[in-house]
């Protein structure tokens, strides 16, 4: 690994400047307009071949260094629609107009800049080493994960546009310390199911509720009941999740409203489960509607289905083991069960008939912990205090988390890429 890591202290202050623009310029699913600018320019710079406006806003790069197999190494660009509460000097401020029509705040909540400037950091160590390795690397940018946007990157003749991959990886920081590096054979990260529930009342003058039915009562018994679907229905130890995320109801304190809104994220790691959670769901919004009196039933529509991510187990083993030999055994650990998490990733795995792998790595100062080790970590879950993926305030630790983030990409591609000792080449700049 030596030759594919030279010159890469160099690259880091660059690579630390570029995270924090990032981070201070998000932008929504599908909106990624300057940061896929970006991410092509430096590209282009490195040598790579660009093709841009890939699934919407997508950027795909390719570089060749002889014969061998293909590796398809993946970052995701999209923020989320969250206020910055992190108080960084390069926080953002920016606001923008969503699918819906509304201005809302947006922030890198979930660290999409953190993979966008660790891919960016690989791409240029693949470039400036190429006699270092043998094959071909498909980086693809990709937009839109928060709502699933892989599919679109697929739909629009990935397959055949680009060298088809024989092992496709990928990567998400996570709130856990910085140098932690880890996944786990089979399923990785849970399916995902959002649904858009409208709760249909009847309106009036909040001084006469006897002449409504209020869908804002039934909005809460319906999020009251919800929370009985995993604690009663589902057997222990299977992992589900429903979460009742946004209600949207009303527009003045006297005023009962006709309808309500509710957001649900439905989270399973087999179908079987899956279907049982969606059906519980069901079942309760329209046994909720009657008991109110609605005079219509409820709209239930599921607006966007993730996959479960699941990991190839023999090529898990080999990056695993790409990671312990180049970073020791310390700090690589195995997931004991899948996290409630979910990804879009599996869809070019699965479009490709390629193995998988996707990993979690560290993102934020061991200080956070308050002496809590790997085991403590891997047993007992991130304890609460700590901001989560999706926080206002969840901020990874540029150093060391981006040098770490490029070289598990590097360290994980190796295996298939053919690494050898010899002279790095020079590559474009950057």
């Amino acid at each position: 690994m030596t030759d594919l890591f030279a010159g890469l202290d160099d690259r880091l202050p660059a690579l630390h400047e570029l995270y924090r623009d990032l981070h201070a310029h998000p932008e929504l699913s599908f909106q990624e307009v300057r940061t896929a600018g970006i991410v092509a320019s430096r590209l282009r710079g490195q040598g790579w071949e660009v093709t841009e406006g890939v699934g919407g806003t997508g950027v795909v790069g390719v570089l060749s260094s002889g014969d061998g197999p293909v590796v398809l190494l993946r970052a995701d660009m999209d923020g989320l629609p969250v206020l910055e509460e992190t108080g960084l000097p390069y926080a953002s401020t920016r606001t923008a107009v969503d699918a819906a029509g509304n201005e809302v705040p947006v922030m890198h909540a979930c660290g999409h800049d953190v993979h966008v400037t660790c891919l960016l950091g690989a791409t240029a160590q693949l470039a400036r080493n190429r006699d270092a390795w043998q094959g071909t690397v498909v980086a693809v940018f990709q937009p839109a994960e928060e709502i699933g946007g892989a599919p679109a990157v697929v739909q629009d003749g990935f397959a055949e546009r680009f060298p088809r991959a024989d092992v496709c990886l990928g990567q998400h920081v996570s709130p856990i310390p910085a140098g932690a590096v880890g996944t786990r054979p089979g399923p990785v990260m849970a399916a995902a199911d959002t649904l858009r529930v409208r709760l249909f009342g009847r309106g009036g003058h909040g001084s006469r509720p006897e002449s409504t039915v209020d869908p804002v009562v039934l909005a809460a018994a319906v999020v009251t009941r919800l929370q009985s679907v995993v604690a009663r229905e589902v057997a222990a130890g299977s992992l589900a999740v429903v979460t009742v995320g946004a209600i949207h109801a009303g527009t003045k304190a006297n005023i009962i409203p006709s309808t309500a809104e509710l957001h649900i994220s439905v989270r399973s790691e087999t179908a079987a489960i899956r279907e049982q959670l969606l059906a519980g769901v069901r079942r309760i919004v329209h046994g909720e509607a009657v008991a109110a009196g609605a005079d219509r039933e409820p709209e239930v529509v599921v607006t966007e289905t993730f996959p479960v991510t699941a990991n190839d187990p023999a090529a898990t083993a080999t990056v695993l083991g790409a990671f312990t030999d180049t970073f020791g055994a310390g700090p690589v650990f195995t997931l004991p069960q899948p996290v409630t998490g979910s990804e879009d990733f599996a869809a070019f795995g699965a479009a490709l008939g390629a193995p998988s792998v996707y990993w979690l790595f560290g993102g934020l100062d061991h200080a956070a912990f308050d002496g809590l080790d790997q085991a403590a970590l891997l047993e007992n879950g991130v304890p609460s205090h700590i901001p989560s993926n999706h926080s206002p305030l969840f901020a990874p630790a540029p150093d060391p988390t981006i040098e770490l983030g490029v070289r598990y990409l590097l360290t994980a591609a190796a295996p298939w890429l053919a690494v050898r000792s010899g002279r790095a080449g020079d590559g474009r700049e950057d």
